[in-house]
C-alpha cells in the first residue's frame, strides 16, 4: 500500500478448518456483483455490525424530513445497485445543516443519476466526525482462503501501510490480537483530545465480519471504509459487500 510496508499476519489452521477441500485453482470462475451501500449495511447489520441511524428515501422532501429526524448536520448519498464509487462521481454531500440545504442537495444528487445506475435512492445519515479512521473488511487470499482485515485508514493509510489479516473464522481473542498487532498503536490511544479507541466495540466488528464470511460462502469481499473514530468508538460510515452472482 503506497510506500509503506503492510504488516500481514496469518493464523495457521488445521486442514479440518478450511472452508473447502477443493483447491482454489480448481474452483470454477464466478462472476460477482457489488451490493448497494444500503443492501450491504443491511446484510452486515444482521451479523452484528452497528451503523448510525440512517434513513433511505426517494424524494428531496423526504430527504429534508429525514435530515430533521436524524439530526443535522447530515450526509446525503445517492445509492443504487449499480453505484459503487460515489465519491469519485460526486454523489455525496456532506455537512448539510438544515432542511433547505438537504432538499437542494437531494435535487442535485438525483439529477446526477444516469440510466446505467438503474433505480436509485437517497441515503441520509448523521455526520460522524473524528480525527482518526480505520479500515476493516473481508478479503480472499488465493492460497489461504477468506481473511478478516484491519488497518489504519484515512490520511495515514498510504503513508503507514499498517494492515493485519487473520484467516476466518476468528474468535474475540484473535480480534484483540489483530488490534495489538497494528504497528501504529499511538493512533489507538488518546489522540488530539479524543479518548482511546474502544477496543471491545472494534472486536465485535471484526468478529461480525468473520461470522458473515463463514455463514455466507457467496460473500467474496467486504469493505468497511472508513470507520471513523468518534468519541472513541470506530463507527463504520460506508460499506460495500461483493457477492458471487
Amino acid at each position: 500500500m503506497g510506500g509503506g510496508v503492510a504488516k500481514i499476519t496469518l493464523r495457521t489452521v488445521s486442514p479440518t478448518t478450511t472452508t473447502s477441500s477443493v483447491p482454489f485453482s480448481h474452483l470454477p470462475i464466478r462472476t460477482t456483483r457489488t451490493l448497494s451501500e444500503v443492501e450491504s449495511k443491511r446484510l452486515l447489520a444482521a451479523y452484528g455490525v452497528v451503523f448510525v441511524d440512517e434513513r433511505v428515501v426517494d424524494t428531496p422532501d423526504e430527504a429534508a424530513e429525514a435530515g430533521a429526524s436524524v439530526g443535522f448536520p447530515v450526509a446525503i448519498k445517492l445509492c443504487g445497485d449499480a453505484i459503487a464509487h460515489k465519491t469519485e462521481r460526486g454523489l455525496v454531500r456532506l455537512s448539510i445543516i438544515d432542511v433547505d440545504a438537504a432538499r437542494q442537495a437531494a435535487v442535485e444528487l438525483l439529477a446526477r443519476a444516469t440510466p446505467d445506475d438503474g433505480p436509485v435512492q437517497l441515503l441520509v445519515a448523521p455526520m460522524v466526525r473524528g480525527h482518526r479512521e480505520l479500515i476493516a473488511g473481508v478479503a480472499h487470499d488465493p492460497q489461504f482462503g477468506k481473511t478478516v482485515m484491519l488497518g489504519i485508514g484515512g490520511i495515514f493509510a498510504e503513508a503507514l501501510g499498517d494492515v493485519v489479516f487473520r484467516l476466518v473464522p476468528i474468535t474475540a481473542l484473535d480480534a484483540y490480537e489483530m488490534i495489538d498487532d497494528l504497528a501504529t498503536q499511538i493512533l489507538l490511544g488518546p489522540f488530539r483530545g479524543e479518548p482511546p479507541v474502544d477496543v471491545d466495540s472494534l472486536v465485535k466488528v471484526l468478529v461480525a465480519l468473520s461470522d458473515l464470511a463463514v455463514a455466507r460462502p457467496d460473500v467474496v469481499s467486504v469493505d468497511l471504509n472508513p470507520l471513523i473514530v468518534a468519541n472513541g468508538v470506530a463507527v463504520p460510515v460506508d460499506a460495500l459487500v461483493e457477492v458471487a452472482s
